[in-house]
């Protein structure tokens, strides 16, 4: 597969995979978390399909396109370890997560995620949902959308 159609794979997935997610929690409270921000286009899609939520995003640096900036209340900058630290103060409550850190390296990626777990699992809400690209580990994996190739995105619950 060219790496063109394994990106618009992923992105395709990762639509899919939010939409989905969006649905799950339609009837319950919590607010949502988006780990990485990048160009911003995944923080976009989740204002646009959860207009009513907060939306905490947390990245290392601030450099997405204008129109996805989050509200500076809302950007928690900086290392991830700290960043989520600080949001666990205020109790679990975080009822959507989606974790698409990473530097392109599997192995690296992959072991960040998995240290990274415990930390993200203080700031879930029972029952809450975690959409990744990479595994994850101390949470429930689930059965996302059939649309979504088991191998391509994972879906979690606290």
């Amino acid at each position: 597969m060219s790496r063109l159609d394994s990106m618009l794979r992923r992105l395709t997935a990762q639509r899919d995979g939010l939409n989905w997610a969006a649905a799950q929690i339609q009837d319950t409270d919590g607010d949502v978390l988006d780990m990485g921000l990048g160009n911003g286009r995944t923080y976009d899609h989740l204002r646009e399909i959860l207009p009513d939520r907060r939306i905490w995003v947390m990245d290392r640096v601030l450099q997405c396109h204008p129109d996805s900036t989050p509200p500076t209340e809302d950007f928690l900058q900086g290392e991830a370890e700290p960043m989520l630290s600080n949001l666990a103060q205020g109790g679990p409550r975080i009822s959507l997560a989606h974790y698409d850190f990473g530097r392109g390296v599997k192995a690296e990626d992959v072991a960040e995620a998995e240290r990274l777990s415990p930390l993200i699992a203080q700031v879930m809400k029972p029952g809450g949902l975690l959409i990744s690209g990479q595994p994850l580990v101390g949470f429930e994996q689930i059965k996302g959308p059939d649309s979504i190739a088991p191998d391509r995105y994972l879906f979690y619950m606290a």
